[in-house]
């Protein structure tokens, strides 16, 4: 069993139409190494390390209609019993839980508002080994236009204690930090949070995840993204732990990247 208690982010990874142009982006981008010669058989799925350390994994779609996107997984000693709550919660199982061994148990969720989520029971896969570093995982946030809905789902499924964290500027977002049950809630101790969308997002952008990861710069590995192919949807701006900028790489997936001292640290 992994180290990760059940609620907490464990691991991401991007779903994308060219596994190669991925690895090409995100190795000099974030100065990712990466698995060689990963099996067909698990869909050549391919970790990603920083300085020898697991933190993200690149796969290919299965599928060309399914989105190109970054996925985050949260952990449970039990995901058919977590997948259960989900149901019951007024959720979506999407992909029912599924052994792969031996590394461990996954499924795929969406909350009511339709935010897709993944779910991972370690086995001899634990999730991150780095986390809150450069070039590594260090925060996520669910959008939604529903915070009472959200807030309902995620206290009720993972017992998450709920404190403010007030607001991205730029992005007008009413923030509710998650804290996992047994802590004091607030930003010192939370894993993640659901944010409100406001008026400046685009009506057709549905409930999402957005995924983080910690760089060293903001302001230059946003200017290394429009280099390497990508596209800058929100520019930098200061927020209360650093400067944060929305990405989308070279082939669409959205992601955000963070300087300077994560939430939760």
């Amino acid at each position: 069993m992994g180290g990760y208690p059940e609620g907490a982010p464990c691991w991401a990874d991007a779903s994308l139409s060219d596994l190669a142009a991925g690895k090409r982006f995100y190795g000099e981008l974030l100065d990712w190494t990466f698995d060689e010669d990963t099996p067909a058989r698990h869909g050549h799925y391919t970790n990603a390390y920083k300085d020898g350390k697991r933190v993200a994994a690149l796969q290919p779609k299965r599928d060309g209609r399914m989105p190109t996107t970054w996925t985050v997984y949260f952990a449970t000693p039990d995901a058919r019993a977590l997948a259960a709550r989900i149901r019951e919660a007024g959720g979506q199982v999407i992909t029912d839980p599924l052994p792969v061994p031996p590394h461990g148990t996954m499924a795929v969720a969406a909350d009511p508002g339709g935010a897709v989520f993944g779910l991972w029971q370690a086995d001899a896969h634990t999730g991150f080994e780095l986390t809150r570093e450069p070039g590594s995982f260090c925060w996520t946030e669910v959008y939604t236009r529903d915070k009472d809905q959200a807030d309902a789902f995620y206290e009720s499924v993972f017992g998450y204690l709920g404190g403010s964290a007030g607001s991205h500027d730029e992005l007008g977002a009413d923030i509710r930090t998650w804290s996992l049950p047994g802590t004091e809630p607030g930003p010192g101790t939370a894993v993640g949070a659901r944010s409100l969308m406001s008026p400046a997002f685009p009506a057709v952008l549905p409930d999402h995840f957005l995924v983080y990861f910690r760089v060293e710069d903001c302001d230059a590995s946003a200017a290394a993204c429009t280099r390497l192919g990508g596209r800058v949807t929100a520019e930098p701006f200061d927020i209360r732990y650093g400067r944060m900028a929305v990405l989308n790489d070279n082939q669409g997936a959205t992601f955000a990247i963070l300087g300077g001292q994560p939430v939760g640290t």
